[in-house]
């Protein structure tokens, strides 16, 4: 799929571009608590090899701000942090390295607060997210605009934006989330219209991972194939682990990211005759480590199911006493099931290598 992507401003975290042409980063926010800094270090790691490209840490106290120095020195991501109320703890953050801050300069406290914040992180060129939720809005904007709607959303992010911008400080990505994904959806459009600056989506407060994967894929992805969005982030009540995997899912699903196998597996119908929710998990663990964005199909029919995946790259289509392997809809191979799933990982295999030769050529 081809979408055409809003012109924005493009924005450096380190080495890592936002905005722009550049490909859309996946983020994550750390739940460790970041006075531990070996834990938080630990986990940074584990999301970096999930590939998180991008982390945001809590800041609530000075204890934490000073651990960001030994955190942001051995991260091998950007590392961004997240502070409310207190402008001192930004200060502190930035004088310790971190590659971007994320704060709401309305619930900073004090202007004086915001100007040095503002001063501080333009002589270092370390940008800023603005992030305003539905539940933090400007009361007197929320109170004149009829509650809560994309309206009040909006002017409350742009009052915000302005008090940095009077400081001559423009390097802000925007984030305006809400639990709601159509207030989400409505507020992002309304904000996209107005602004150049790159726009981080989310739909806070998601949820378990049942609920929440499902409205995180309909907010983002709604919003990513309208061309709206620069870097996402899936929050998930889970390990931070399965937000990163979910992103990259939604951002595959649309084409927009080729890191990692894709796995397709038709619903089942009167035709099946084996059990496809089995097959599916015995095929899941084989894609677990490929980088390379093959597509692999599992269909419950030998009949239809190599022509209707077409498109994958390679599958397997279970039948009653046969098992066939296709390649681009075409079979190559009729096993029992005792070899299929052993033939489909050679069919894998040469779908990398195939893959690998067309990228160096």
């Amino acid at each position: 799929m081809d979408f055409t992507r809003k012109d924005t401003k493009k924005l450096w975290l380190n080495d890592v571009a936002i905005g722009g042409n550049a490909p859309i980063v996946v983020q994550s926010m750390n739940n460790t608590d970041t006075r531990d800094v070996e834990a938080t270090l630990t986990q940074i790691e584990n999301l970096a090899a999930a590939g998180c490209e991008v982390t945001r840490v809590a800041v609530p106290d000075s204890i934490a701000a000073n651990a960001l120095r030994d955190i942001v020195e051995r991260s091998p991501i950007p590392v961004i942090a997240d502070i409310h109320f207190q402008a001192t703890l930004a200060l502190q953050a930035l004088e310790n390295g971190v590659a971007g801050l994320r704060i709401n300069p309305g619930n900073i406290g004090s202007e004086q607060g915001v100007k040095e914040i503002a001063i501080k992180a333009l002589e270092k060129r370390i940008p800023i997210r603005v992030g305003v939720n539905s539940g933090s809005l400007d009361s007197e904007i929320r109170d004149k605009m009829g509650g809560v709607n994309p309206d009040s959303m909006v002017a409350s992010v742009l009052k915000s934006c302005k008090m940095l911008e009077q400081y001559d400080f423009h390097d802000i990505c925007i984030s305006i989330k809400a639990s709601d994904p159509k207030l989400t959806i409505d507020s992002y459009r309304k904000l996209a219209q107005e602004v150049d600056y790159p726009l981080h989506l989310g739909v806070t407060e998601a949820g378990t991972p049942k609920d929440g994967i499902v409205r995180s894929a309909v907010g983002i992805g709604t919003l990513l194939a309208e061309g709206i969005g620069d870097t996402i982030r899936v929050s998930l009540t889970a390990d931070p682990i399965l937000e990163v995997e979910t992103a990259y899912s939604i951002l595959k699903s649309l084409g927009l990211r080729s890191k990692g196998a894709l796995l397709i597996s038709c619903p089942t119908c009167g035709r099946t005759e084996v059990d496809l929710q089995i097959l599916a998990e015995q095929v899941e663990p084989l894609l677990t480590k490929i980088e390379e964005p093959i597509k692999v199909a599992v269909m419950g029919c030998p009949v239809n199911g190599p022509g209707e995946a077409r498109e994958a790259d390679c599958g397997i289509a279970g039948g009653r006493n046969i098992y066939l392997i296709f390649r681009n809809g075409e079979v190559v191979e009729k096993v029992n099931q005792e070899n299929a799933l052993s033939a489909l990982k050679r069919e894998i295999e040469i779908a990398r290598k195939k893959y690998l030769h067309e990228q160096q050529n």
